[in-house]
């Protein structure tokens, strides 16, 4: 990412077909038809690496390898205004309604609150190291760094750390997510693997680890990770194309769909596109089902997630998971009404 620390504007863009853009589209269902009408963009003057809503559905937060978060109001149909500044690329951000503060975390090994009427920040807290990754469900909030550390935060008292754990993951972490009941989180790694973290230590013996988004020997890295809305069941994007709907409950997959797989071999610079994708899911994919039977059967597969998946097959977890027990103390797949939908283009 050094090459993007050079970039100050627009004109000094190396690559004149990237456009480093935050888009709004409209997003028109009938029946299964599904249109989407571009309504809107902005532009930062380097590549955008995170986004969020605020919690009322009329402003768009976005910050990236310009240092800066743009707050847009979409109602008002104004210009961005700059609302955070840190020292380095801001790699997560997060709307707390309860707290009415934007909360950013950056490569510069800090994570600041922002009440965006001022323009210095509430309260800084520093980091071990670089924030690759943060989640919020108040008053739990997580923050995965650099260092493989999970850093958990009570927002009642956000300048002090409450607990600290070492990733169950051996690779980089790439996404986290809150659990609903905010009695736990999800994390992701570049090495396609979730962990599934309780907080309560009485709930340790609940943790664990299983692998996902493989095929044969080719490993990719989980993206993304959100929780279902009303079921309470989540979903995985990965770097295979792939994205899963998983039961943590009763350890169980419940559907793997397909957007994109191996477009690298033919793909052509001259006539590539970027596409987002919309699924909308039946309750059939996403709610929650009773494990059948205590154990794995003879034919599931050892490891589900290295051959290709079989769209009607939900294999339980429990021959690819892995539980880590010990003294351990404590980019938007769901989130939103499908009325409105923003991008992000790097």
């Amino acid at each position: 990412m050094s090459a993007f620390s050079s970039l100050t504007n627009l004109t000094q863009n190396p690559n004149p077909n990237k456009s480093y853009e935050v888009r709004c589209w409209e997003i028109m269902l009938s029946g299964t038809n599904v249109n989407a009408v571009p309504k809107a963009s902005i532009t930062h003057d380097q590549p955008v690496l995170c986004s969020a809503w605020k919690d009322d559905g009329t402003t768009v937060f976005s910050g990236g390898c310009d240092k800066q978060v743009k707050m847009w109001n979409l109602s008002a149909g104004g210009q961005p205004m700059t609302v955070a500044m840190h020292d380095a690329p801001i790699r997560a951000l997060a709307w707390i309604p309860e707290m009415s503060v934007l909360v950013t975390g950056s490569w510069d090994k800090t994570i600041r609150y922002w009440d965006t009427r001022q323009a210095n920040p509430v309260h800084t807290q520093q980091l071990p190291e670089r924030c690759y990754a943060l989640t919020v469900r108040h008053p739990l909030m997580v923050v995965g760094t650099s260092d493989r550390n999970l850093l958990v935060y009570n927002l009642t008292n956000p300048q002090t750390e409450f607990k600290r754990i070492m990733s169950p993951l051996k690779y980089q972490t790439r996404c986290v997510a809150a659990f609903p009941d905010k009695q736990g989180f999800l994390v992701g790694s570049i090495e396609g693997r979730v962990g599934v973290h309780h907080l309560d230590d009485a709930q340790q013996g609940k943790n664990f680890t299983f692998k996902c988004h493989r095929e044969g020997n080719d490993i990719y890295s989980v993206n993304s990770l959100d929780f279902h809305p009303v079921h309470g069941t989540f979903a995985t994007a990965g770097s295979d194309g792939a994205f899963n709907f998983w039961d943590k409950d009763s350890k169980q997959r419940l559907k793997t769909c397909y957007d994109w797989s191996k477009g690298a071999e033919n793909h052509n610079p001259a006539t590539a596109k970027t596409y987002i994708f919309l699924h909308l899911p039946q309750e059939v994919e996403v709610k929650a089902k009773p494990r059948v039977g205590g154990t794995a059967s003879a034919s599931t597969p050892a490891d589900p997630g290295s051959t290709p998946a079989d769209p009607s097959a939900h294999p339980p977890l429990s021959s690819e998971m892995e539980f880590y027990l010990g003294s351990i103390s404590g980019d938007q797949l769901f989130t939103r009404p499908l009325s409105w939908l923003f991008s992000i283009l790097l």
